[in-house]
């Protein structure tokens, strides 16, 4: 005789939250994954994040169809007693099963080799000129060179962490830290932790380490009152320096991103020498020494250090473009305070999220980003079929009375600074006290 069904609440789950009594839900079956979170291939932040709720759709989301058959192993013997499915949700879930029967997710396309021969060529014409050229131009140009493959190869370090763009696994994790190790500087285990806990809690001004860049930028006077990052744990303080960087925002956006290599250097380093779990750490920190040795090396080869100077900013200045992408994608976009909810999957990705206008033949220039609501909405679907899939998008999003924003890249920068600006103006009135929330703002702001 079958044993009779053993139910929790969905309070009863929430209790369940915490590394050593983790549990979740997957269509209505409780998980226990607190030993799992350990070895976890996406880090244990999505786990922790997401800890005592319905996981479903961010589950269907970031796994592949294969990771679904080792869940058994973790099923505790309970299910969800209150579990529902909202009709966000099941059309969702619709739209991802047609594109899976469609076979979208696996059909990559020629897209990767040809980045790949385009990386080569452009690495080659660099370090041809670098070594073969006495031309102070044409080590500008190589510099600027430089910026583009870093670009392309960031690119398709961002496809390999979300999906398989090589033959078998060995040979994607190798493409993987010669994409972004290597050839870059960034570590890929860096940008995955980072980047995973970006799409769990897109716009989650505690939760996404995507809009955490005090003290020099804030885009919310919600910043103000010093809120906690879940991800770097640690106070983000809002003082005197940070309300002074912060006032001026608005100008000194762009000369940051051409600096903002700088920090993901740095944070790479930062990651791989903790004492977080790292997989692969070796991998990462070889790959890193490789970049820290070929780099500076070519630069060594130009003539004086006028010309290294001009040639490293060059590089950075350029690399600059793809920064303000990755921003241009959410910080005027609606946030929120608060961790991240299982249950509004969908509804979280749109009403965070800008895409960019553009031709399709300037796809290569966006990398994918053009199309951020759907690559947020299935991230684990290759970048060659987010414009095939953007018309499905925009009708589920307007059935349900979603947002579903887009701009020109023009129009993109123009909301960004806009968003910045306006938080600067409010951090630049020294007369007022620090707002409290935007509540605060709206009922004592006059008119």
């Amino acid at each position: 005789m079958a044993e009779p069904k053993r139910y929790v609440t969905s309070d009863e789950l929430k209790t369940h939250n915490q590394p050593g009594d983790l549990w979740i839900c997957i269509q209505g079956k409780v998980y226990d994954v607190s030993d799992w979170m350990k070895t976890h291939p996406g880090g244990d932040l999505p786990l922790l994040n997401l800890a005592g709720q319905d996981v479903t759709d961010a589950y269907i989301a970031l796994h592949p169809p294969t990771a679904w058959q080792h869940r058994d192993k973790f099923f505790n013997g309970y299910y969800l007693q209150d579990y529902k499915v909202s009709n966000v949700s099941k059309d969702y879930r619709k739209l991802y099963s047609d594109f899976n029967k469609m076979g979208l997710f696996e059909k990559k396309g020629h897209g990767v080799l040809i980045s790949m021969l385009f990386i080569a060529m452009l690495f080659t014409v660099c370090v041809y000129g670098v070594l073969c050229s006495e031309s102070c131009l044409i080590h500008l140009v190589c510099g600027g060179l430089m910026g583009f493959v870093w670009i392309q190869s960031g690119w398709l370090g961002h496809d390999s962490g979300h999906y398989q763009i090589m033959i078998d696994r060995k040979v994607n994790r190798l493409a993987q830290i010669l994409t972004g190790n290597c050839l870059a500087g960034i570590s890929i285990g860096w940008w995955k932790r980072n980047h995973t806990a970006h799409h769990i809690a897109v716009n989650s001004l505690e939760y996404d380490p995507d809009l955490q860049h005090m003290p020099v930028f804030v885009v919310s006077s919600k910043f103000f009152d010093s809120i906690t990052s879940k991800y770097y744990e640690r106070k983000l303080k809002f003082d005197a320096l940070t309300r002074f960087l912060v006032s001026y925002q608005h100008f000194t956006y762009y000369p940051v991103m051409c600096l903002a290599r700088l920090n993901l250097f740095a944070q790479s380093f930062v990651l791989l020498l903790s004492n977080k779990p790292v997989a692969n750490r070796g991998q990462e920190l070889l790959g890193l020494l490789v970049f820290w040795i070929w780099y500076p090396l070519l630069v060594s080869c130009l003539p004086n250090w006028g010309e290294r100077v001009m040639f490293v900013l060059a590089s950075f200045s350029v690399t600059a473009i793809q920064h303000v992408q990755f921003t241009l994608n959410h910080f005027s976009s609606s946030v929120y305070v608060g961790e991240p909810r299982g249950n509004d999957w969908f509804e979280k990705q749109t009403n965070g999220t800008l895409n960019i206008t553009c031709s399709e033949f300037m796809d290569w220039f966006h990398g994918g980003l053009q199309f951020q609501i759907e690559h947020h909405l299935f991230p684990r679907l290759p970048r060659c079929h987010l414009r095939k899939i953007s018309p499905f998008v925009k009708d589920l999003c307007k059935k349900h009375g979603l947002p579903y924003d887009s701009a020109s890249f023009y129009k993109a920068n123009e909301m960004t600074v806009a968003t910045l600006r306006a938080a600067a103006l409010q951090a630049r009135d020294l007369t007022k006290p620090v707002p409290k929330n935007l509540v605060w703002e709206a009922l004592n702001n006059p008119g």
